[in-house]
Order: structure tokens, then sequence, then C-alpha cells
């Protein structure tokens, strides 16, 4: 009897570790088993997330250099004072003209040959011919009749006259304000390159830093790349665009789209971008025309803003006669005039078009779009 129970207790004390050793041993996975899911990669939802369930996301160290979470822009420094703000950019490109000018004209004898060369130093900075020769008869006679000796007089005659040549009394505000129930539109016009969509998202970016309500309309329908571009802007400045997803719709139907949106929406301003092609003139004056005449079924054009790039020069007054015959142009947008050392070419267009230069590019940052100011452009240039 005592024999029986030590054996049945041998058993039990087996058994029990064996079903130990069972328990804590991992299994092996049969040749039908299926691994387990693997974890979800960083930022993929996993089967949890997939399933509406609760999941915790694990904590991630931070990352840094180019995949880090995005940098957030500052607020829009305002319009008005930028110009000043910005003016050493303009005096850093300007300064050689004005120094050649200077130089020249601070001479004790000023004969035939030092007021050609005058001219010509004028002519070099694409002023243009009529206004060159102008400026140039103008200060020959003024130094003669006043006598004017010395750097400082000079410079005083030569700051006069080139504010009056730009022209000091031209309205250079822009029409952006509401008419009651209707959002101000402008029209960007010019060829492509010449920094037309950006110019259009920081014009965007600077009213919307001022308080007012923008909507932007990608009217060129002929780029997937600008509207792309203009959509980039709207996200950045929080701007609505509104785009056609076709390529090569009709850019008037979306101009007229964007101006029934924003009349609903009661913004303050729609900025309509346009296609810049130059293949037939008259492809282009049919085109724009149809543009304006659309809109004005809706709402009243108020600017036309011509983009120009300042370093193209006198091929950029070819191309703004273009655009003066397609649409009446009531302002230019002058790009990348940081960029050239040709700063008469404000005068020569102007003169051209008879219409202000109302904005310039002084930079490639989102806030280097300033209002022109004549007094200010002449003091970058002639230093003081």
């Amino acid at each position: 009897m005592e024999y029986l129970i030590i054996v049945v207790a041998v058993l039990a004390v087996l058994a029990i570790v064996t079903g130990a050793v069972f328990f804590v041993r991992p299994r092996r996975r049969g040749p039908g088993r299926a691994a387990p899911p693997a974890p979800p990669a960083p930022g993929q939802a996993g089967p949890a997330e997939a399933s509406g369930a609760t999941a915790v996301a694990p904590t991630l160290p931070p990352v840094t250099g180019p995949a880090g979470p995005p940098t957030v822009e500052e607020a829009p420094t305002p319009l008005a004072g930028r110009m000043v703000r910005l003016r050493g950019r303009l005096a850093r490109s300007q300064s050689a003209f004005g120094a050649v000018l200077l130089g020249l004209l601070s001479r004790d004898a000023l004969d035939d040959r030092a007021w050609e060369e005058v001219e010509d130093t004028l002519l070099a900075a694409d002023l243009g011919v009529g206004p060159s020769r102008q400026l140039v008869d103008e200060l020959r006679t003024q130094v003669k009749v006043e006598g004017a000796q010395g750097t400082e007089a000079v410079r005083a005659l030569l700051r006069a006259d080139l504010v009056n040549a730009i022209g000091a009394d031209q309205d250079r505000a822009l029409h952006i304000g509401p008419h009651g129930d209707r959002p101000a539109v402008v029209l960007v016009v010019g060829v492509n390159g010449t920094g037309k969509t950006t110019a259009c998202g920081k014009l965007a970016r600077a009213l919307i830093g001022e308080g007012r309500s923008v909507l932007l309309g990608a009217a060129d329908t002929f780029r997937a790349a600008a509207a792309d571009q203009l959509q980039t802007w709207g996200q950045r400045v929080g701007a609505r665009v509104v785009r056609s997803d076709r390529e090569g719709a009709d850019p008037a139907s979306v101009a007229f789209e964007a101006v029934r949106e924003g009349i609903e929406e009661r913004v303050d301003t729609v900025i309509v971008d346009t296609a810049g092609r130059l293949h037939t003139k008259a492809g282009l004056m049919d085109e724009l025309g149809k543009i304006k005449r659309v809109i004005e079924k809706r709402a009243t054009v108020d600017e036309v803003l011509l983009v120009l790039d300042a370093t193209t020069g006198q091929n950029g007054l070819r191309q703004a006669r273009v655009f003066a015959e397609a649409v009446d142009i009531t302002g230019i947008i002058l790009t990348k005039l940081d960029g050239t050392a040709k700063g008469g070419i404000v005068v020569a267009v102007q003169r051209e078009l008879g219409v202000p230069v109302k904005l310039v590019g002084l930079g490639e940052g989102p806030d280097d779009l300033a209002p022109f100011d004549p007094g200010t452009f002449v003091d970058a240039i002639l230093g003081g």
C-alpha cells in the first residue's frame, strides 16, 4: 500500500514538471501558419487603426534635417515701408550706375565729351534713347545756369531730375478694395518666366497680412505647373485656389468661376493668374480680352498688372507692347530689380506704356515684393 502511494506521488510530480516545461518553451509554427504581422512603419496606420480601434503610437526620437517638420513662416510684413526696408538690396545692384554718373558730373569742366559719357551711362542703364537725351539736356542747362559744382550740388540736381523722369506724381496706389458685395479683381499678365505666378502668391500674402481675404484663380490652364505652383502659394498663405482639374481648360471659364465664388464667399480681392504664351500675338490678344470681358459680366476688373523681368531690358519692352495691345494695363510689377544694374528700365517701361510701376520684386523671399517709391529708388542709386 505504501509502495502504491509513493508511485502515484512520483507520477504526479513528473506531470507537473512536464506541463511547466511545455508552457514555458516557445512553440514552433507549423508549415501552414502565417507569421505575425510586422509592426507598422512610422507614419503608417497599423491594423488597429485601420479597423477603427484606438492604438497608442510609439514614442519616436525627434527627426532633424530635411525630413523634419516643415518650417513655420513668419507673419508677412506690411506693404507700407517695405521698399525702405529693402533699400540696401537696391543700393548693391544700382550703386555702380549712380557712382559713374556722380563721378562724371562732378568734374571741374564738363565738355561735350563728358556729356556724351553721361548719356552713354544712362543708355547702358536701359533708360532709353529719348529719356536719356532729355535728362542730359536738362542737366546740362541746370549746371550751366546754376553753376553747380561739387558732388553734393550735382547730386541734388541729378536726384531731382531722376525723380522727375520716373514720375513722382503718378498714381501708384493699388486698387484692391471691394465694392460693396463685389470683390476687387486683379488680373495678372505677363510672359512665363518673369515671376508672374510667384508675384500672385506674394501679393496674396501681403494682402492677407493686412487683414484682407483673398481668393486665387488659376487661369493659366496651359501649364499644369502654374496651377500647382499657385496652389502651393495658396496653401502657404491661407488663400483658396480655384482651378480646373483638366489641363487646357478654357481660362476664361476658370476666371469667371473664381470671381463667382469670390462673390459668394464675400472675399475682398480675387487675384487671377493668366497664361503667358507669346506663340501668336492674335491668339494672346483674343484670350486675354475674352478673360477680361467674361470677368466683367460679374465684377469690375480693378487692376491689370503686367509682370516684367527687369533683367530682360529692352526685350522686356517688346513683350510689354504685346500685352498692352491685348488688354488695358493699369500698372507694372517689375521683378528681379535687385538682380540688375539697369535700373533705368523703370523710366523706359513707364514711358513706353504710359502706366506706372506699382510694385517691384527685390529678392526671392515671400515678403520681397514692395510698393515702388521713386524717391527711395533714386536715393538707393545715388547712395544718399
